[in-house]
Protein backbone atom coordinates (compact mmCIF):
# COMPACT_ATOMS: atom_id res chain seq x y z
CA UNK A 1 0.00 0.00 0.00
CA UNK A 2 1.13 3.57 -1.04
CA UNK A 3 1.92 6.02 1.61
CA UNK A 4 0.61 8.69 -0.76
CA UNK A 5 -2.75 6.61 0.10
CA UNK A 6 -2.50 7.68 3.42
CA UNK A 7 -1.34 11.16 3.18
CA UNK A 8 -4.78 11.84 0.57
CA UNK A 9 -6.94 10.29 3.68
CA UNK A 10 -5.28 12.73 5.78
CA UNK A 11 -5.50 15.79 4.07
CA UNK A 12 -9.17 15.46 3.88
CA UNK A 13 -8.99 14.55 7.65
CA UNK A 14 -7.37 17.69 8.45
CA UNK A 15 -10.20 19.69 6.01
CA UNK A 16 -12.98 18.58 8.26
CA UNK A 17 -14.40 19.91 11.05
CA UNK A 18 -17.53 17.23 10.79
CA UNK A 19 -17.04 13.93 12.74
CA UNK A 20 -19.59 12.49 10.25
CA UNK A 21 -17.68 13.48 7.88
CA UNK A 22 -14.19 12.40 9.51
CA UNK A 23 -15.89 8.87 9.62
CA UNK A 24 -17.15 8.34 6.22
CA UNK A 25 -13.46 9.15 5.28
CA UNK A 26 -11.84 6.25 7.60
CA UNK A 27 -14.34 3.99 6.87
CA UNK A 28 -13.23 4.45 2.73
CA UNK A 29 -9.56 4.22 3.79
CA UNK A 30 -10.13 0.97 6.01
CA UNK A 31 -12.01 -0.44 2.93
CA UNK A 32 -8.52 0.04 1.00
CA UNK A 33 -5.81 -1.13 2.83
CA UNK A 34 -5.08 -4.65 2.87
CA UNK A 35 -6.15 -6.55 6.08
CA UNK A 36 -2.49 -7.55 6.78
CA UNK A 37 -1.85 -3.68 7.34
CA UNK A 38 -4.85 -2.37 8.88
CA UNK A 39 -2.87 -2.02 12.70
CA UNK A 40 -0.63 -0.16 10.86
CA UNK A 41 -2.58 1.63 9.25
CA UNK A 42 -4.63 2.60 12.01
CA UNK A 43 -1.72 3.53 14.38
CA UNK A 44 -0.25 5.96 12.30
CA UNK A 45 -3.96 7.38 11.41
CA UNK A 46 -3.56 8.07 15.37
CA UNK A 47 0.32 9.34 14.93
CA UNK A 48 1.39 6.44 16.70
CA UNK A 49 3.36 3.21 16.16
CA UNK A 50 2.28 1.28 18.88
CA UNK A 51 -0.27 1.41 21.45
CA UNK A 52 0.31 3.14 24.81
CA UNK A 53 1.18 0.61 27.16
CA UNK A 54 4.22 -0.71 25.29
CA UNK A 55 6.30 2.65 26.10
CA UNK A 56 8.01 3.09 22.88
CA UNK A 57 7.93 6.26 20.42
CA UNK A 58 9.75 7.48 18.39
CA UNK A 59 10.90 10.80 20.00
CA UNK A 60 11.91 13.26 17.75
CA UNK A 61 12.16 17.18 19.00
CA UNK A 62 11.22 19.71 16.37
CA UNK A 63 14.82 20.44 16.43
CA UNK A 64 15.86 17.20 15.50
CA UNK A 65 13.37 17.17 12.81
CA UNK A 66 14.59 20.08 11.23
CA UNK A 67 17.92 18.54 11.05
CA UNK A 68 16.78 15.61 9.23
CA UNK A 69 15.11 17.78 7.29
CA UNK A 70 18.20 19.75 6.36
CA UNK A 71 20.14 16.62 5.71
CA UNK A 72 17.34 15.34 3.12
CA UNK A 73 16.97 18.18 1.24
CA UNK A 74 20.67 20.08 1.67
CA UNK A 75 19.40 23.13 2.62
CA UNK A 76 21.10 24.66 5.41
CA UNK A 77 19.99 24.10 9.14
CA UNK A 78 19.77 28.31 9.81
CA UNK A 79 17.23 28.31 6.70
CA UNK A 80 15.26 25.83 7.54
CA UNK A 81 15.44 27.11 11.42
CA UNK A 82 13.94 30.20 9.76
CA UNK A 83 11.39 28.90 7.82
CA UNK A 84 10.47 27.17 11.73
CA UNK A 85 10.19 30.47 12.78
CA UNK A 86 7.90 31.64 10.34
CA UNK A 87 5.52 28.34 9.90
CA UNK A 88 5.97 27.31 13.39
CA UNK A 89 5.15 23.33 12.36
CA UNK A 90 7.62 21.30 11.16
CA UNK A 91 5.19 19.13 8.79
CA UNK A 92 4.67 22.40 6.92
CA UNK A 93 8.71 23.34 6.85
CA UNK A 94 9.03 19.80 5.19
CA UNK A 95 6.29 20.35 2.69
CA UNK A 96 7.68 24.15 1.82
CA UNK A 97 11.42 22.73 1.62
CA UNK A 98 10.70 19.31 -0.16
CA UNK A 99 8.76 21.39 -2.83
CA UNK A 100 11.85 23.39 -3.96
CA UNK A 101 14.46 20.58 -4.44
CA UNK A 102 14.76 18.38 -7.43
CA UNK A 103 11.59 17.07 -8.77
CA UNK A 104 9.84 13.72 -7.97
CA UNK A 105 11.71 11.95 -10.94
CA UNK A 106 15.17 11.55 -8.56
CA UNK A 107 12.67 10.12 -6.24
CA UNK A 108 14.42 6.77 -5.56
CA UNK A 109 11.61 4.77 -5.25
CA UNK A 110 7.51 5.37 -3.72
CA UNK A 111 7.22 5.42 -0.10
CA UNK A 112 4.66 2.48 0.99
CA UNK A 113 3.55 2.26 4.17
CA UNK A 114 5.16 -0.86 4.70
CA UNK A 115 8.29 1.63 4.37
CA UNK A 116 7.36 3.94 6.48
CA UNK A 117 6.30 2.17 9.80
CA UNK A 118 9.50 -0.23 9.79
CA UNK A 119 11.49 3.00 9.70
CA UNK A 120 9.17 4.33 12.53
CA UNK A 121 9.56 0.77 14.44
CA UNK A 122 13.48 0.98 13.82
CA UNK A 123 13.09 4.80 15.33
CA UNK A 124 11.38 3.68 18.17
CA UNK A 125 13.69 1.02 19.58
CA UNK A 126 17.08 2.53 18.66
CA UNK A 127 18.59 3.84 22.41
CA UNK A 128 21.97 4.51 23.84
CA UNK A 129 25.10 5.97 22.56
CA UNK A 130 24.66 7.78 18.99
CA UNK A 131 20.67 6.97 19.31
CA UNK A 132 19.55 11.27 18.25
CA UNK A 133 22.00 10.67 15.08
CA UNK A 134 21.04 7.35 13.96
CA UNK A 135 17.19 8.32 13.97
CA UNK A 136 17.98 11.60 12.64
CA UNK A 137 20.04 10.02 9.57
CA UNK A 138 16.95 7.34 9.35
CA UNK A 139 13.85 9.56 9.40
CA UNK A 140 15.95 11.92 6.30
CA UNK A 141 16.09 8.65 4.59
CA UNK A 142 12.69 8.82 4.41
CA UNK A 143 12.26 12.20 3.73
CA UNK A 144 14.36 11.58 0.71
CA UNK A 145 11.90 9.52 -0.91
CA UNK A 146 8.95 11.25 0.32
CA UNK A 147 6.87 14.01 -2.05
CA UNK A 148 6.27 17.19 0.28
CA UNK A 149 2.83 16.40 1.18
CA UNK A 150 3.88 13.00 2.31
CA UNK A 151 6.83 14.92 4.31
CA UNK A 152 4.43 16.69 5.92
CA UNK A 153 2.76 14.26 7.09
CA UNK A 154 5.83 12.37 8.21
CA UNK A 155 6.95 15.46 10.20
CA UNK A 156 4.49 15.84 11.94
CA UNK A 157 4.05 11.75 12.91
CA UNK A 158 8.07 12.10 14.20
CA UNK A 159 7.64 15.09 16.25
CA UNK A 160 4.25 13.79 17.45
CA UNK A 161 2.10 16.50 16.28
CA UNK A 162 -0.51 14.93 13.57
CA UNK A 163 -3.32 17.16 14.30
CA UNK A 164 -5.86 15.21 12.56
CA UNK A 165 -8.51 15.80 15.38
CA UNK A 166 -9.51 11.59 15.00
CA UNK A 167 -10.01 9.66 18.15
CA UNK A 168 -10.37 6.05 19.07
CA UNK A 169 -13.86 6.37 19.57
CA UNK A 170 -14.52 7.53 16.01
CA UNK A 171 -12.31 4.76 14.71
CA UNK A 172 -14.15 2.30 16.92
CA UNK A 173 -17.48 3.75 14.68
CA UNK A 174 -15.68 3.66 11.41
CA UNK A 175 -14.23 0.16 11.71
CA UNK A 176 -17.78 -1.20 12.78
CA UNK A 177 -19.68 0.27 9.66
CA UNK A 178 -16.37 -0.64 7.68
CA UNK A 179 -16.82 -4.50 8.30
CA UNK A 180 -20.00 -4.39 9.62
CA UNK A 181 -22.10 -2.00 7.54
CA UNK A 182 -23.42 -0.05 10.22
CA UNK A 183 -22.70 0.46 14.20
CA UNK A 184 -24.19 -2.36 15.30
CA UNK A 185 -20.80 -3.93 15.77
CA UNK A 186 -19.63 -1.12 17.83
CA UNK A 187 -19.91 -2.64 21.09
CA UNK A 188 -18.70 -6.27 20.23
CA UNK A 189 -15.47 -3.94 18.98
CA UNK A 190 -15.29 -1.64 21.47
CA UNK A 191 -15.82 -4.35 24.41
CA UNK A 192 -12.79 -6.21 22.60
CA UNK A 193 -10.35 -3.21 22.73
CA UNK A 194 -11.54 -2.40 26.38
CA UNK A 195 -9.86 -5.48 27.50
CA UNK A 196 -6.97 -4.76 25.23
CA UNK A 197 -6.21 -1.46 25.06
CA UNK A 198 -5.24 -2.09 21.33
CA UNK A 199 -6.89 -0.51 18.81
CA UNK A 200 -4.26 -1.25 16.05
CA UNK A 201 -4.76 -5.09 17.17
CA UNK A 202 -8.38 -5.04 16.94
CA UNK A 203 -8.59 -3.38 13.50
CA UNK A 204 -6.20 -6.08 12.32
CA UNK A 205 -8.55 -8.92 13.85
CA UNK A 206 -11.54 -7.47 12.22
CA UNK A 207 -10.71 -7.37 9.15
CA UNK A 208 -8.84 -10.55 8.59
CA UNK A 209 -11.08 -12.31 10.73
CA UNK A 210 -14.21 -10.20 11.29
CA UNK A 211 -16.62 -10.69 13.94
CA UNK A 212 -15.95 -14.12 14.90
CA UNK A 213 -11.95 -13.26 15.64
CA UNK A 214 -13.09 -10.19 17.84
CA UNK A 215 -15.39 -11.90 19.61
CA UNK A 216 -12.32 -14.63 20.52
CA UNK A 217 -10.23 -12.16 21.74
CA UNK A 218 -9.30 -12.52 25.52
CA UNK A 219 -8.02 -10.57 28.56
CA UNK A 220 -4.01 -11.33 28.48
CA UNK A 221 -1.87 -10.45 31.06
CA UNK A 222 0.98 -7.71 29.75
CA UNK A 223 -1.95 -5.88 28.49
CA UNK A 224 -3.67 -3.17 30.70
CA UNK A 225 -7.33 -3.41 30.61
CA UNK A 226 -9.30 -0.05 30.58
CA UNK A 227 -10.82 0.68 33.73
CA UNK A 228 -14.09 0.79 35.04
CA UNK A 229 -15.19 4.08 35.98
CA UNK A 230 -17.64 6.14 39.00
CA UNK A 231 -20.45 7.88 38.64
CA UNK A 232 -21.10 10.32 41.38
CA UNK A 233 -24.70 11.24 43.58
CA UNK A 234 -24.71 13.59 46.46
CA UNK A 235 -27.04 11.96 48.53
CA UNK A 236 -26.59 8.45 50.24
CA UNK A 237 -30.94 7.97 49.74
CA UNK A 238 -30.11 8.01 45.86
CA UNK A 239 -27.03 6.34 45.96
CA UNK A 240 -28.99 3.14 47.83
CA UNK A 241 -31.77 3.60 45.72
CA UNK A 242 -29.62 3.63 42.11
CA UNK A 243 -28.04 0.42 43.82
CA UNK A 244 -31.34 -1.63 44.63
CA UNK A 245 -30.93 -0.18 48.61
CA UNK A 246 -27.79 -2.29 49.62
CA UNK A 247 -23.68 -2.10 48.54
CA UNK A 248 -20.37 -2.32 48.83
CA UNK A 249 -19.38 1.00 50.43
CA UNK A 250 -15.48 1.31 49.94
CA UNK A 251 -12.69 3.63 50.68
CA UNK A 252 -12.06 6.35 48.13
CA UNK A 253 -8.53 6.88 47.90
CA UNK A 254 -6.57 9.69 46.60
CA UNK A 255 -3.85 8.40 44.90
CA UNK A 256 -2.96 7.49 41.50
CA UNK A 257 -4.98 4.61 40.06
CA UNK A 258 -2.67 1.27 39.33
CA UNK A 259 -3.71 -1.58 37.60
CA UNK A 260 -1.01 -4.45 37.94
CA UNK A 261 -0.22 -7.54 36.19
CA UNK A 262 1.81 -10.23 37.67
CA UNK A 263 2.62 -13.24 36.03
CA UNK A 264 5.56 -15.93 37.10
CA UNK A 265 7.09 -13.67 39.48
CA UNK A 266 7.20 -10.77 36.63
CA UNK A 267 5.40 -7.51 37.76
CA UNK A 268 3.72 -4.72 35.45
CA UNK A 269 2.28 -1.65 36.42
CA UNK A 270 -0.02 0.40 34.10
CA UNK A 271 -1.32 4.09 35.61
CA UNK A 272 -5.63 4.39 34.47
CA UNK A 273 -4.31 5.98 30.59
CA UNK A 274 -2.49 2.88 30.31
CA UNK A 275 1.04 4.08 30.05
CA UNK A 276 3.44 1.38 31.23
CA UNK A 277 4.89 2.88 35.12
CA UNK A 278 6.73 -0.33 36.31
CA UNK A 279 9.95 1.83 36.70
CA UNK A 280 8.80 4.21 38.40
CA UNK A 281 7.29 2.37 41.36
CA UNK A 282 10.04 -0.74 42.09
CA UNK A 283 8.95 -0.72 45.50
CA UNK A 284 5.18 -1.66 44.85
CA UNK A 285 6.96 -4.04 42.18
CA UNK A 286 9.23 -5.94 44.99
CA UNK A 287 6.32 -5.99 47.58
CA UNK A 288 3.47 -7.57 44.44
CA UNK A 289 6.05 -10.61 43.64
CA UNK A 290 5.79 -11.67 47.42
CA UNK A 291 2.41 -10.80 48.08
CA UNK A 292 0.11 -12.84 45.27
CA UNK A 293 -0.73 -16.46 46.22
CA UNK A 294 -1.54 -17.02 42.67
CA UNK A 295 0.67 -17.97 39.50
CA UNK A 296 -0.44 -14.65 37.73
CA UNK A 297 -3.01 -12.28 37.95
CA UNK A 298 -4.36 -8.69 37.25
CA UNK A 299 -5.20 -6.54 39.65
CA UNK A 300 -6.99 -3.18 39.97
CA UNK A 301 -6.11 -0.65 42.80
CA UNK A 302 -4.81 2.73 43.94
CA UNK A 303 -0.97 3.69 45.13
CA UNK A 304 -1.52 6.35 47.65
CA UNK A 305 1.92 8.34 49.32
CA UNK A 306 2.27 7.47 52.98
CA UNK A 307 3.78 9.43 55.93
CA UNK A 308 7.25 7.85 56.80
CA UNK A 309 6.96 8.48 60.35
CA UNK A 310 3.34 8.64 61.31
CA UNK A 311 2.00 6.60 58.27
CA UNK A 312 -0.84 8.44 57.51
CA UNK A 313 -2.16 8.84 54.18
CA UNK A 314 -1.15 12.00 51.63
CA UNK A 315 -2.40 13.74 49.17
CA UNK A 316 -2.20 12.86 45.41
CA UNK A 317 -0.12 16.11 44.85
CA UNK A 318 2.77 14.03 46.86
CA UNK A 319 2.38 10.84 44.57
CA UNK A 320 2.52 12.64 41.79
CA UNK A 321 6.21 13.51 42.16
CA UNK A 322 7.06 9.23 41.85
CA UNK A 323 6.60 10.24 38.07
CA UNK A 324 9.42 10.63 36.98
CA UNK A 325 12.44 9.52 34.59
CA UNK A 326 15.80 9.86 37.29
CA UNK A 327 16.38 9.82 41.16
CA UNK A 328 13.61 6.94 41.34
CA UNK A 329 15.31 4.91 43.94
CA UNK A 330 16.01 8.13 45.51
CA UNK A 331 11.82 9.58 45.64
CA UNK A 332 10.92 5.42 46.80
CA UNK A 333 12.57 5.74 49.99
CA UNK A 334 11.47 9.63 50.36
CA UNK A 335 7.99 9.16 49.03
CA UNK A 336 6.52 5.37 50.18
CA UNK A 337 3.29 4.21 48.89
CA UNK A 338 0.71 1.73 49.95
CA UNK A 339 -0.83 0.37 47.12
CA UNK A 340 -4.86 -0.56 48.48
CA UNK A 341 -6.42 -3.30 46.39
CA UNK A 342 -10.27 -3.19 45.76
CA UNK A 343 -10.68 -5.32 42.68
CA UNK A 344 -9.38 -8.55 40.23
CA UNK A 345 -10.31 -8.53 36.95
CA UNK A 346 -7.72 -11.87 35.71
CA UNK A 347 -6.73 -15.04 37.98
CA UNK A 348 -4.42 -18.09 36.19
CA UNK A 349 -6.45 -18.14 33.43
CA UNK A 350 -9.98 -17.08 34.73
CA UNK A 351 -11.79 -14.03 33.20
CA UNK A 352 -12.75 -12.58 36.44
CA UNK A 353 -14.54 -9.11 34.78
CA UNK A 354 -17.66 -11.31 33.50
CA UNK A 355 -18.20 -12.26 37.17
CA UNK A 356 -20.05 -9.99 40.01
CA UNK A 357 -18.64 -7.42 42.21
CA UNK A 358 -18.92 -9.56 45.47
CA UNK A 359 -17.61 -12.94 44.00
CA UNK A 360 -14.16 -10.82 42.47
CA UNK A 361 -13.91 -9.64 45.99
CA UNK A 362 -13.71 -13.02 47.67
CA UNK A 363 -11.23 -14.47 44.94
CA UNK A 364 -9.13 -11.04 45.82
CA UNK A 365 -9.21 -11.31 49.59
CA UNK A 366 -8.02 -15.12 48.97
CA UNK A 367 -5.31 -14.63 47.08
CA UNK A 368 -3.70 -11.39 48.62
CA UNK A 369 -1.38 -11.81 51.93
CA UNK A 370 -1.26 -8.23 53.24
CA UNK A 371 1.99 -6.41 54.14
CA UNK A 372 2.47 -2.55 55.01
CA UNK A 373 2.82 -1.75 51.39
CA UNK A 374 -0.21 -3.79 49.60
CA UNK A 375 -3.29 -3.74 51.14
CA UNK A 376 -7.03 -4.56 50.56
CA UNK A 377 -8.85 -1.64 50.14
CA UNK A 378 -11.68 -1.07 53.64
CA UNK A 379 -15.37 -1.49 52.80
CA UNK A 380 -18.11 -2.83 54.44
CA UNK A 381 -21.61 -4.02 53.32
CA UNK A 382 -24.43 -2.61 54.36
CA UNK A 383 -28.01 -0.94 53.32
CA UNK A 384 -28.26 1.03 56.57
CA UNK A 385 -28.22 4.36 56.43
CA UNK A 386 -26.76 5.24 59.64
CA UNK A 387 -24.23 2.46 59.40
CA UNK A 388 -22.81 3.99 55.80
CA UNK A 389 -22.54 7.51 56.96
CA UNK A 390 -20.47 6.48 60.35
CA UNK A 391 -18.34 5.11 57.99
CA UNK A 392 -18.08 7.75 55.85
CA UNK A 393 -16.76 10.34 58.67
CA UNK A 394 -14.08 7.39 59.11
CA UNK A 395 -12.95 7.50 55.61
CA UNK A 396 -12.46 11.03 55.88
CA UNK A 397 -10.66 11.01 59.14
CA UNK A 398 -8.80 8.45 57.63
CA UNK A 399 -7.78 10.77 54.98
CA UNK A 400 -9.37 9.60 51.96
CA UNK A 401 -12.35 11.33 49.67
CA UNK A 402 -14.87 9.54 50.49
CA UNK A 403 -16.75 6.27 49.51
CA UNK A 404 -17.00 4.54 46.39
CA UNK A 405 -20.21 2.99 46.65
CA UNK A 406 -20.52 -0.35 44.30
CA UNK A 407 -23.19 -2.59 43.34
CA UNK A 408 -23.51 -6.47 45.13
CA UNK A 409 -26.21 -7.01 42.19
CA UNK A 410 -25.52 -10.14 39.88
CA UNK A 411 -24.64 -7.78 36.97
CA UNK A 412 -22.32 -5.87 38.44
CA UNK A 413 -19.58 -7.57 36.18
CA UNK A 414 -16.66 -4.94 35.46
CA UNK A 415 -17.54 -2.84 32.98
CA UNK A 416 -14.15 -2.03 31.27
CA UNK A 417 -13.88 1.45 29.86
CA UNK A 418 -17.40 2.77 31.01
CA UNK A 419 -18.28 4.57 33.38
CA UNK A 420 -22.32 3.99 34.86
CA UNK A 421 -24.61 3.48 38.22
CA UNK A 422 -22.71 0.30 39.29
CA UNK A 423 -20.16 2.45 40.98
CA UNK A 424 -21.02 5.85 42.58
CA UNK A 425 -18.86 8.17 44.21
CA UNK A 426 -19.83 9.65 47.41
CA UNK A 427 -16.96 12.33 48.53
CA UNK A 428 -17.04 15.29 51.06
CA UNK A 429 -19.64 18.01 50.17
CA UNK A 430 -21.91 18.72 47.31
CA UNK A 431 -23.65 21.83 48.46
CA UNK A 432 -24.14 24.91 46.67
CA UNK A 433 -20.93 26.34 47.03
CA UNK A 434 -19.11 23.59 45.28
CA UNK A 435 -16.94 22.15 47.74
CA UNK A 436 -15.82 19.15 45.71
CA UNK A 437 -13.92 19.57 42.68
CA UNK A 438 -14.39 18.36 39.13
CA UNK A 439 -12.01 17.32 35.89
CA UNK A 440 -11.88 19.53 33.64
CA UNK A 441 -10.13 19.25 29.57
CA UNK A 442 -8.50 22.21 28.01
CA UNK A 443 -9.72 22.55 24.32
CA UNK A 444 -9.31 26.32 24.14
CA UNK A 445 -7.69 29.57 25.27
CA UNK A 446 -7.53 33.58 25.38
CA UNK A 447 -5.07 35.44 24.76
CA UNK A 448 -2.94 37.00 27.75
CA UNK A 449 -3.51 41.38 28.33
CA UNK A 450 -1.81 43.33 30.32
CA UNK A 451 0.73 41.58 33.17
CA UNK A 452 -0.77 38.50 31.13
CA UNK A 453 0.70 39.56 27.55
CA UNK A 454 2.54 37.18 25.76
CA UNK A 455 0.59 33.93 27.65
CA UNK A 456 -2.67 32.80 27.68
CA UNK A 457 -4.94 34.91 29.89
CA UNK A 458 -7.63 31.81 30.50
CA UNK A 459 -7.93 28.70 29.46
CA UNK A 460 -11.31 27.17 28.11
CA UNK A 461 -12.48 24.67 29.87
CA UNK A 462 -15.21 21.70 29.13
CA UNK A 463 -16.76 18.30 30.81
CA UNK A 464 -17.13 15.43 28.66
CA UNK A 465 -20.53 14.18 27.44
CA UNK A 466 -20.19 10.31 26.72
CA UNK A 467 -23.00 9.89 24.89
CA UNK A 468 -22.20 12.06 21.99
CA UNK A 469 -18.27 11.41 22.46
CA UNK A 470 -18.73 15.42 22.72
CA UNK A 471 -16.34 18.24 25.04
CA UNK A 472 -18.59 20.88 26.32
CA UNK A 473 -17.76 24.16 27.45
CA UNK A 474 -18.21 24.96 30.75
CA UNK A 475 -16.22 27.84 32.21
CA UNK A 476 -13.04 29.96 31.46
CA UNK A 477 -10.42 29.03 33.42
CA UNK A 478 -7.69 32.78 34.35
CA UNK A 479 -7.93 31.58 38.49
CA UNK A 480 -5.11 29.68 40.81
CA UNK A 481 -2.07 29.63 38.42
CA UNK A 482 1.21 31.08 39.82
CA UNK A 483 3.14 33.07 37.72
CA UNK A 484 5.29 29.92 36.95
CA UNK A 485 2.14 28.22 35.41
CA UNK A 486 1.31 31.08 33.36
CA UNK A 487 4.74 31.51 31.58
CA UNK A 488 4.86 27.46 31.09
CA UNK A 489 1.04 27.30 29.30
CA UNK A 490 1.88 27.98 25.81
CA UNK A 491 4.76 25.51 25.94
CA UNK A 492 2.60 22.96 27.97
CA UNK A 493 -0.09 23.23 25.31
CA UNK A 494 2.12 23.83 22.29
CA UNK A 495 1.98 20.32 21.19
CA UNK A 496 -2.09 20.37 21.38
CA UNK A 497 -2.66 23.80 19.19
CA UNK A 498 -4.59 23.82 16.20
CA UNK A 499 -5.99 26.37 13.66
CA UNK A 500 -9.53 25.47 14.56
CA UNK A 501 -11.59 24.20 16.86
CA UNK A 502 -11.31 20.35 17.24
CA UNK A 503 -14.81 18.55 15.92
CA UNK A 504 -15.17 16.67 19.19
CA UNK A 505 -15.87 20.30 20.93
CA UNK A 506 -18.99 22.32 21.36
CA UNK A 507 -18.58 25.31 22.10
CA UNK A 508 -20.50 28.95 21.64
CA UNK A 509 -18.09 30.77 22.10
CA UNK A 510 -14.69 31.85 19.79
CA UNK A 511 -11.43 31.04 21.33
CA UNK A 512 -8.28 32.94 20.35
CA UNK A 513 -6.55 29.24 20.13
CA UNK A 514 -8.00 25.92 20.13
CA UNK A 515 -6.47 22.85 21.44
CA UNK A 516 -6.79 18.98 21.06
CA UNK A 517 -8.31 17.97 23.88
CA UNK A 518 -6.05 16.28 26.05
CA UNK A 519 -4.85 17.97 29.30
CA UNK A 520 -6.71 17.44 32.56
CA UNK A 521 -7.24 19.83 35.58
CA UNK A 522 -8.88 19.55 38.44
CA UNK A 523 -11.00 22.39 39.39
CA UNK A 524 -12.76 24.30 42.00
CA UNK A 525 -15.74 26.82 42.08
CA UNK A 526 -17.95 28.90 44.03
CA UNK A 527 -21.87 27.02 42.43
CA UNK A 528 -22.87 25.87 38.98
CA UNK A 529 -24.81 28.02 37.56
CA UNK A 530 -26.84 28.49 33.79
CA UNK A 531 -25.32 30.07 31.53
CA UNK A 532 -26.70 31.08 27.98
CA UNK A 533 -23.01 30.93 26.16
CA UNK A 534 -21.33 27.51 27.44
CA UNK A 535 -22.53 24.51 25.96
CA UNK A 536 -22.35 21.53 28.73
CA UNK A 537 -26.02 19.95 29.74
CA UNK A 538 -27.53 22.79 27.35
CA UNK A 539 -31.61 22.30 27.45
CA UNK A 540 -31.35 19.96 29.34
CA UNK A 541 -32.79 22.65 32.56
CA UNK A 542 -33.51 24.91 30.52
CA UNK A 543 -34.38 25.86 26.78
CA UNK A 544 -31.47 27.73 25.11
CA UNK A 545 -29.10 27.18 28.52
CA UNK A 546 -26.23 25.54 29.36
CA UNK A 547 -24.30 24.77 32.99
CA UNK A 548 -21.40 26.97 33.66
CA UNK A 549 -18.70 27.10 36.69
CA UNK A 550 -18.79 30.27 38.58
CA UNK A 551 -15.54 31.86 39.66
CA UNK A 552 -13.46 28.82 38.62
CA UNK A 553 -9.70 28.19 40.09
CA UNK A 554 -7.19 25.86 38.89
CA UNK A 555 -6.30 22.90 41.65
CA UNK A 556 -3.96 21.59 39.92
CA UNK A 557 -3.04 19.43 36.16
CA UNK A 558 -4.27 15.31 36.43
CA UNK A 559 -1.48 14.01 34.26
CA UNK A 560 -3.02 10.61 34.95
CA UNK A 561 -6.00 11.49 33.40
CA UNK A 562 -7.45 10.91 29.94
CA UNK A 563 -9.65 13.65 28.34
CA UNK A 564 -12.07 10.84 28.50
CA UNK A 565 -12.02 10.52 32.11
CA UNK A 566 -13.23 13.75 33.04
CA UNK A 567 -16.23 15.10 34.90
CA UNK A 568 -19.39 14.08 32.77
CA UNK A 569 -22.36 16.39 31.39
CA UNK A 570 -24.49 13.98 33.47
CA UNK A 571 -22.60 14.36 36.95
CA UNK A 572 -22.52 18.82 36.71
CA UNK A 573 -26.34 18.59 35.80
CA UNK A 574 -26.86 16.00 38.58
CA UNK A 575 -24.79 18.74 40.70
CA UNK A 576 -26.67 21.49 39.80
CA UNK A 577 -29.92 19.91 40.46
CA UNK A 578 -28.68 19.17 44.23
CA UNK A 579 -27.69 22.79 44.32
CA UNK A 580 -31.51 23.52 44.15
CA UNK A 581 -32.36 21.40 46.14
CA UNK A 582 -30.31 22.37 48.98
CA UNK A 583 -31.23 26.20 48.50
CA UNK A 584 -34.57 25.21 48.14
CA UNK A 585 -34.28 22.99 52.05
CA UNK A 586 -31.93 25.95 52.96
CA UNK A 587 -34.72 28.41 52.20
CA UNK A 588 -37.83 26.58 53.82
CA UNK A 589 -36.05 25.69 57.21
CA UNK A 590 -34.94 30.14 56.89
CA UNK A 591 -38.65 30.23 56.95
CA UNK A 592 -40.24 27.92 59.12
CA UNK A 593 -37.51 29.49 61.65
Amino acid sequence: MFFKTLTEHFEKLEATTSRLAMMDILVHLFRETPPNLMDKVVYLTLGEVYPPYVGLEIGLADKLVLRAISLATGIQDSRVEQEYKTLGDSGLVAEKLLSTRRKAALFSQPLTVEKVYSTFEKMCRISGEGAQDTKIKLFAGLLTDATPKEAKYLSRIASGRLRLGVAEMTILDALAIAYGGSRELRDIIERAYNITSDIGLIAKALAEGGVDAIKSIRITVGRPIKPQLAERLSSLNEILGKLNGKCIAEYKYDGLRIQAHISDGTVLLFSRRQENITKQFPDIVEVLRKCLKAREAILDGEAVPVDPNTGELLPFQVVAQRRRKYDIDRYAEEIPVTLFLFDILYLDGIDLTVKPYLERKKVLETVIEETDRVKLAQYIISGNIEEIENFFHKAIQDGTEGLICKSILPDSIYEAGKRGWQWIKWKRSYRSEMVDTVDLVAVGAFAGRGKRAGTYGALLMAVYNPEKDRFETICKLGSGFTDEDLARLPEIFKPYLISHKHPRVESNMEADYWFIPAIVAEVIGDEITLSPMHTCGFGIIRPKSGLAIRFPRLIRFREDKRPEDATTTAEIVEMYRMQLKTIEEETSIDTTS
